[in-house]
């Protein structure tokens, strides 16, 4: 099984970290796009990659897209199902905002989805595991910061 997402924002709670990591546990080739430097607040990507440790632990790949601003919010499920929408992986879709999402089961649409994903694959810049290790500590500032502004990221 494969699952691809492009994601604008990705600061997933304790429950949504523990369902990839358990996916990723049961062969799912998991990868994600987010966002890179080119992003609207800092403070939100400083959140967000301080969130990666476990998920890279687990071998799922994240890039962060280096181009321009990326704001997609697309799911590919084994080149068949796309999930398409306004709904960003983090705690703040899934129980604030007034988020949808429009799930397409159609082949030939999630190949040409997964070819946009491989083009935009090849414009980002793959974090692994070390190099998060070797990540500013002010992201580690922000890790203890983003706990308490939980709900707002």
């Amino acid at each position: 099984m494969l699952a691809v997402q492009h994601n604008a924002y990705l600061v997933p709670d304790a429950l949504s970290t523990k369902a990839l990591v358990n996916a990723a546990k049961r062969g799912v080739k998991i990868r994600i796009i987010t966002l890179g430097k080119h992003i609207d607040t800092q403070l939100v990507r400083r959140a967000s990659r301080s969130c990666w440790g476990d998920l890279l632990r687990a071998d799922i790949q994240i890039a962060e897209y280096k181009p321009t601003m990326y704001h997609c919010k697309v799911l590919i499920l084994d080149k068949l199902m796309v999930s398409v929408g306004s709904t960003n992986f983090d705690n703040r879709s899934f129980r604030l905002n007034g988020e949808a999402n429009l799930n397409i089961n159609d082949k030939t649409f999630a190949l040409e989805q997964t070819q946009v994903f491989e083009t935009d694959w090849s414009k980002s810049q793959t974090i692994s595991y070390d190099q998060w290790m070797k990540r500013p500590m002010q992201e580690n500032v922000i890790k203890k910061i983003s706990i308490v502004l939980s709900s707002q990221l």
